[in-house]
């Protein structure tokens, strides 16, 4: 082994100094290979959160039908919805702004109430309306919270104003003679203010909490608009905060207020009963029935899409039901309270005739 060791030393002298070099270059290889490896992780990490920030900055909705024969027949019948949502709320308000006869505390909550309804329609239909005719499903995150917000808002006022308007009927019939103390001017103003107000702080609540989740999972929204229920099944995060402000919310404003609308209703009825007269209790049904159709129609859809368990959830069912409440609703309620109501017919006849005198060609 000594002989060997001294033949190889002999026959190799620069050997010690080739296998340093080896070593060296080595090194400089593992380290290159360790910069590499650190710079096509950072490439990877950047790649993830820039694919995750584009799936948060914009959603797809599912909407109502993928066939496009569909899409085009439903584009024509909501623009025509909404046309005549649009129509017959502006003209109801215009007609109890003009007639001096109908500046009561009924027709005041009625003009909110249309308002409402336009603002309501206006926050769904208009992007339905575009995903229709265009086939472009995306809406960009801002907008999609946007949606939720807004649609939060006009869901709550509509909710109190119904309320309120059931209270008003319930002041008229049951206690006629303090009628005009208890709805004085103050009050519903303060009624209409308290409202709107209340419905600006449920919707930036629901809207400010839906901000700080995290949407990892999917971007495809299982509806026509952002709604909460939908992105809460998106959400990769904690929703445990959101489902308990939905359901405080649930308990204030579909709770509270269809409690308020049945007690009411409940001494309206007791007291309609009392009446001898069967042409008194024609009048005070007749008074009563549109806005008792309205909020049967109303509450029954919404308590059906929020107030129940979150497991008893069905995205495509809901999102049916939804356009009742959300498109159909703005369109029935000016058509109910002015085709069922005598002195709002009769307010539209003095509109049309005046319009018809002064189109009349002077002599």
């Amino acid at each position: 082994m000594t002989i060997f060791h001294n033949d190889c030393s002999e026959t190799n002298p620069l050997l010690p100094a080739y296998n340093i070099q080896i070593i060296a270059a080595a090194a400089v290889m593992a380290e290159m290979t360790k910069l590499l490896l650190e710079h096509l992780l950072d490439i990877g990490i950047r790649y993830i959160e820039i694919k995750n920030q584009s799936a948060t900055m914009e959603f797809t909705l599912a909407g109502l039908t993928s066939s496009a024969k569909v899409q085009t027949l439903l584009f024509g019948i909501f623009t025509l919805i909404y046309a005549t949502a649009l129509a017959a709320n502006f003209l109801l308000v215009f007609t109890i702004c003009t007639c001096r006869k109908l500046h009561t505390p009924m027709y005041f909550l009625l003009t909110n109430l249309s308002l409402v309804n336009v603002f309501s329609i206006s926050v769904t239909t208009p992007k339905l309306l575009q995903t229709l005719w265009t086939h472009r499903n995306t809406i960009s995150f801002n907008g999609c919270i946007t949606q939720v917000y807004l649609f939060i808002w006009c869901l709550g006022t509509e909710l109190f104003l119904l309320s309120f308007m059931a209270f008003d009927r319930y002041a008229a019939i049951c206690h006629p003679l303090q009628y005009t103390v208890i709805m004085r001017k103050e009050v519903c103003v303060g009624i209409a203010s308290g409202v709107w107000v209340t419905g600006i702080i449920d919707g930036a609540v629901h809207a400010g909490l839906m901000l700080k989740l995290s949407f990892c999972n999917s971007n495809i929204v299982n509806h026509f608009f952002c709604d909460v229920p939908p992105l809460l099944q998106l959400s990769c995060s904690d929703t445990t905060l959101n489902e308990m402000m939905a359901f405080v919310a649930d308990v204030i404003f579909g709770i509270c207020s269809c409690g308020l609308t049945l007690t009411s209703y409940f001494f309206i009825l007791r007291a309609i009963f009392r009446i001898r007269s069967t042409e008194g209790k024609k009048k005070a049904f007749s008074t009563c029935s549109s806005h008792l159709i309205i909020i049967s129609f109303y509450f029954s859809s919404v308590i059906y899409t929020y107030i129940r368990p979150s497991s008893n959830y069905s995205l495509e069912k809901d999102k049916f039901v939804s356009l009742l409440y959300s498109v159909v609703t703005p369109v029935v309620n000016p058509l109910i309270y002015s085709l069922r109501n005598k002195e709002v017919k009769e307010a539209l006849k003095t509109i049309i005739g005046r319009g018809k005198l002064l189109r009349r060609p002077q002599v």
